[in-house]
């Protein structure tokens, strides 16, 4: 509720409800372990105590059932399930999460990263200014709904060639709530200010690949203002733009199997259980993209 995640109480949480979700899901399903031809899991990026606890889960799961384990970029996870729900052929994608902000694009068989936020993720900057604000967690929707009522306030627009800097407009807004300046002033232009810098380099991006479609993919692309910037910006450009449904915009177990789905498939090569280990770090351009 409150001060963000602590990478050893997420951790914990997780090996204490992982076995229970799992079996609350297959019975949900109407499914067992003999239903089920792989376990796929996500291994990179993330928080290394998270991931580790999740891969345990899994590597036991796999070792105990006898089944393949295919480990998942959720980055890639990300762009795979909004394709598929948006029938979105080859898009620039627009990445706005908590941690991330990307602007990425496939080139050959990787998916490329045209320009991404320099410091904080979009989503992480409105989560520090709503804890600061007390607006609880996640703040995003009571900031949407706050904007509403707002008018516009002038803050840090940065934009560096193809990335964005969020940090000192957080900073900015902050100076301005202490200073008595009406809050649904700042979470006006907080989003007026902040999807005004996605957009200008997002429709560089169309411009430098010549694609012609726009996809918003992660936790922050529920937020109908960023998809009406984006979609005016579409239309002048004569692009489509795709916004993933909400229930899959987050982080969801469903986009990690599809792309476990994806690669088991496609890839050659499927690798056993000792291959396989945490990537906390790992890039979504470091991965091989076999499929169309």
């Amino acid at each position: 509720e409150s001060g963000g995640i602590i990478p050893q109480e997420a951790a914990k949480h997780h090996k204490e409800l992982g076995e229970t979700i799992i079996e609350k899901a297959l019975h949900q399903a109407g499914k067992t372990w003999n239903d089920i031809d792989i376990i796929a899991i996500a291994n990179a990026p993330g928080l290394p105590p998270s991931l580790r606890a999740g891969m345990k889960i899994a590597k036991d799961r796999a070792n105990q059932y006898n089944k393949p384990l295919i480990p998942v970029n959720h980055l890639v996870a990300h762009i795979e399930i909004g394709r598929l729900l948006t029938k979105a052929y080859d898009p620039v994608y627009v990445f706005v999460s908590g941690a991330n902000t990307m602007i990425i694009a496939r080139v050959g068989k990787r998916y490329r990263i045209f320009g991404e936020a320099l410091s904080i993720g979009l989503g992480n900057a409105l989560d520090k200014f709503g804890r600061y604000t007390g607006l609880g967690f996640p703040p995003g929707p009571q900031i949407e709904e706050l904007a509403k009522k707002g008018t516009y306030i002038e803050l840090p627009y940065v934009v560096k060639g193809m990335d964005v800097e969020f940090s000192g407009i957080i900073t900015k807004a902050q100076q301005l709530f202490d200073n008595g300046i009406p809050i649904e002033n700042i979470c006006f232009s907080l989003q007026e200010t902040g999807f005004a810098m996605l957009t200008e380099v997002t429709e560089r991006a169309i411009a430098h690949t010549g694609k012609k479609e726009v996809l918003i993919i992660g936790g922050v692309a529920s937020n109908k203002r960023l998809a009406e910037m984006m979609n005016i910006m579409c239309k002048e450009r004569n692009a489509i733009f795709h916004a993933c449904p909400l229930k899959y915009c987050v982080d969801n177990a469903t986009m990690i199997a599809w792309t476990g789905i994806l690669q088991y498939i496609h890839n050659k090569h499927i690798p056993s259980l000792e291959e396989i280990d945490i990537k906390p770090r790992e890039r979504i351009e470091e991965v091989d993209i076999t499929w169309k």
